[in-house]
């Protein structure tokens, strides 16, 4: 869901489905659902009111990466790649899901 809502194609106001809906559509337990949609509530990505749906909000702008950070993140990225290459999955395959997660 985190893609979704990076991505844009979850924008400020949508109503995401309830726990118990997306999780019988997912096939996991709803607390499972209801702790994610509490994680994206404390980073700030939807709005939780209780015996309401969850709402997708407005963010403000993100605060800059440090650099070491950015350095780590890129390192896992190009081992992930690595593995899914090692896998079998075509270099094709993995540009077209990188584009379809950045809505491309």
């Amino acid at each position: 869901m985190r893609v979704h809502l990076n991505s844009g194609r979850l924008k400020p106001g949508d109503v995401l489905p309830s726990v118990r809906v997306l999780a019988m559509q997912l096939g996991v337990h709803f607390n499972t659902i209801a702790e994610a949609y509490r994680q994206l509530a404390e980073e700030g990505w939807i709005e939780l009111r209780h015996g309401r749906r969850a709402v997708v909000r407005e963010r403000e702008s993100r605060p800059g990466l440090a650099a070491d950070d950015a350095k780590l993140l890129l390192q896992r990225l190009r081992h992930l790649l690595a593995e899914m290459r090692l896998k079998g999955i075509s270099s094709n395959a993995i540009q077209r899901e990188m584009k379809d997660v950045f809505g491309r």
